[in-house]
């Protein structure tokens, strides 16, 4: 009798072998149609596979995560059918599941067209009503690589090639179309409803620039109708918010050829980094950060010590002089040690913080940068705590919270939370690793924070918390990291003196909140949609007149404005054109500006201005000093 462990914690028996498909039969015709694979153990299989020994099975279907995998799989699949139903010449090469969707790189004589790709996703809808089974067999790998070539893929019998020449390959095959793969896929392709394809991009045959051109399908596959219209929603909303795009219509920045991933911040975003900045600067003064600043070069030498030179070489940028090899700093941690290390430290001195807003260069490919999301010359919010094995639960805990504050000023208060902890591959002993990852662990429990646990992704030297903002629009950015490295002190000779009178290594924590803030800035961008909060904008408002008549008024009115606030100048934009106040009034509304102050001659007889806030909202006319009072709360909420 064979015995089956169901999810449930429930059994079922069967006399003899069975397949997947028939235990969901047996438990109810609703499982058995909505079942797309099984999971026998912690193995994902088809719901064909024969189940042949007592097992702890799972029915896998569009609720579970691995369902919406094994659709994307099968639907990746759907598209290679449907190319070669159309195109018969095409070659098919691999095909993944990749975030929210798949895509597969194809070899074909001309570009794909956005007509080709409309005939393709059709052909895929009707395949897809043909429900027809999807069927996999098992050939010896020599075999399969004769029987792919015979059909004239030879990508295909090139990936089968490097297999080791023991081992048997699976192929699965729908309607007249059969493909590699390990799968599993789903039982037919009625079950593929929901699918959009995206675009077309290039892409190098196994990633390699030495290699062919492929040209790489890409689209979207989802359980539901709701969650394909959703993400379709979520990207329309994403493009209209792409910080490039904004960029240029608000002239913040442009990314230049004469220096690729570097910024030229214009007049306006310059201002906007320098609220982000200095708002951070005052982070540091408010919570026991010392801030220093290090240099740009350092000798080869510093980044062999702490393991760069021979594991991140290739991002790095690397100069010489006078017969002596140097590196662009890809991080600030080295420097911060140096500065630890000057001078004799006592226990007393400890935990030490340092803070930096430090310039970083790494060698990112070209193909990997992004606006100003990815670039190869960044500046971070940088910091590092030296403290003793026993503060770092205390640091940890006020780092969390310091953060919780400056993400939610910056209007973001959705956060996930990520322990990694230790990797087979590490340093240390067992019991400081203990004392880490319980540290951060306790920390967060305290904090009253809901997280997850991602084992063995921690870093060779220590664990850490990864913090991740979940935007406007659902999308998820990972920015904040606390790190615990009981390494690096230990390559660079960073001690204390402890209560003993012995010396000591210090534990080094790590640690960013906003990262990078030329990315951050981007993140902020989208966001709010260009419309950045009053206190972030780097116009507050425009002043207007509506004739010549009242241009000396509005000059003064614009003065009085800029030193109205003791601690704060108001940004203001003054627009004295000869130029219909309706033109005048759109324009500046399109730069997504806070207010717009309009004087007339009966504003300037009253001493007054009419107002309008973003959004085309009237706010009536009121007086200089009401305005002041008004903006100074906007500010000061930081909505």
């Amino acid at each position: 009798m064979l015995h089956i462990t169901l999810a449930d914690g429930s059994q079922r028996e069967f006399p003899a072998p069975v397949t997947v498909a028939e235990v969901a039969a047996a438990i109810s015709p609703g499982l058995a149609k909505a079942a797309l694979a099984g999971k026998v153990g912690d193995k994902l299989v088809d719901t064909s596979y024969r189940i042949t020994s007592d097992t702890p099975l799972s029915i896998i279907t569009v609720k579970d995560a691995e369902g919406l995998e094994v659709i994307r799989h099968s639907t990746a699949h759907l598209l290679a059918y449907a190319v070669k139903e159309l195109f018969p010449d095409a070659q098919v090469t691999i095909g993944p599941v990749i975030d929210n969707g798949f895509y597969y790189d194809f070899a074909y004589k001309r570009p794909f067209t956005p007509e080709d790709l409309a005939a393709i996703e059709k052909r895929m809808t009707e395949l897809a009503a043909k429900d027809e089974p999807v069927v996999r067999r098992v050939l010896p790998r020599d075999e399969a690589v004769q029987y792919f070539k015979g059909m004239g893929e030879h990508y295909k019998a090139e990936i089968i090639a490097s297999i080791p020449s023991n081992e048997d390959v699976s192929l699965y095959r729908e309607g007249g179309f059969e493909d590699l793969c390990r799968g599993p896929h789903v039982p037919s392709t009625g079950k593929l409803k929901f699918f959009k394809l995206m675009k077309v991009a290039g892409a190098y045959w196994r990633g390699d620039h030495r290699n062919e051109m492929l040209q790489r399908i890409y689209g979207t596959a989802w359980a539901t109708k709701d969650e394909l219209k959703h993400y379709l929603h979520m990207l329309e909303e994403a493009e209209k918010r792409d910080h490039r795009k904004l960029g240029r219509e608000l002239d913040l920045f442009h990314i230049d050829e004469h220096s690729p991933g570097t910024v030229f911040w214009h007049p306006k975003g310059w201002t906007l980094w320098q609220q982000v900045e200095q708002y951070m600067r005052r982070v540091y003064q408010d919570n026991g950060y010392q801030e220093v600043k290090g240099p740009q070069i350092l000798d080869k030498t510093l980044w062999e010590k702490t393991g760069h030179w021979d594991k991140y070489r290739e991002n790095m940028f690397i100069t010489e002089s006078e017969k002596r090899d140097y590196a662009l700093k890809p991080m600030n941690c080295p420097g911060h040690i140096l500065i630890f290390k000057q001078g004799i430290k006592s226990y007393r001195d400890l935990p030490l913080r340092y803070g930096e807003f430090g310039q970083c260069h790494r060698n990112e490919p070209t193909g990997g940068l992004h606006g100003i999301m990815r670039v190869r010359g960044f500046t971070q919010d940088d910091g590092h705590i030296f403290c003793t094995e026993d503060q770092i639960q205390d640091e940890v805990l006020a780092f969390t919270r310091l953060l919780q504050k400056v993400y939610a000023d910056f209007g973001f208060t959705d956060i996930i939370y990520k322990i990694a902890t230790r990797p087979d591959a590490r340093i240390g002993s067992e019991e400081s690793w203990d004392k880490a990852e319980a540290a951060l662990i306790h920390s967060l429990d305290a904090s009253g924070c809901a997280y997850e646990l991602s084992p063995g992704e921690g870093a060779f030297y220590g664990p850490k918390i990864e913090y991740t903002l979940k935007d406007a629009i659902g999308r998820h950015w990972q920015c904040g990291t606390i790190q615990v490295d009981f390494s690096m002190p230990e390559r660079l000779d960073a001690e204390y003196v402890g209560e003993d009178g012995a010396r000591h290594r210090p534990v080094m924590l790590h640690r960013a909140i906003v990262g990078s803030l030329e990315r951050f800035i981007g993140i902020l961008i989208e966001q709010h949609a260009g419309a950045l909060p009053t206190w972030l904008a780097p116009v507050h408002l425009a002043m207007l007149n509506i004739t010549d008549e009242q241009a000396a008024y509005c000059r003064d009115v614009a003065t009085k404005l800029q030193k109205a606030l003791p601690h704060q100048d108001l940004r203001v934009a003054l627009d004295l054109r000869n130029e219909k106040i309706t033109y005048k009034i759109r324009e500046h509304a399109l730069q997504k500006l806070p207010y717009i102050l309009v004087a007339g001659e009966k504003e300037k007889a009253a001493g007054a201005v009419a107002v309008r806030a973003r959004g085309n909202k009237d706010l009536g006319v009121m007086s200089i000093d009401a305005f002041v009072e008004l903006i100074a709360r906007d500010i000061a909420s930081k909505a």
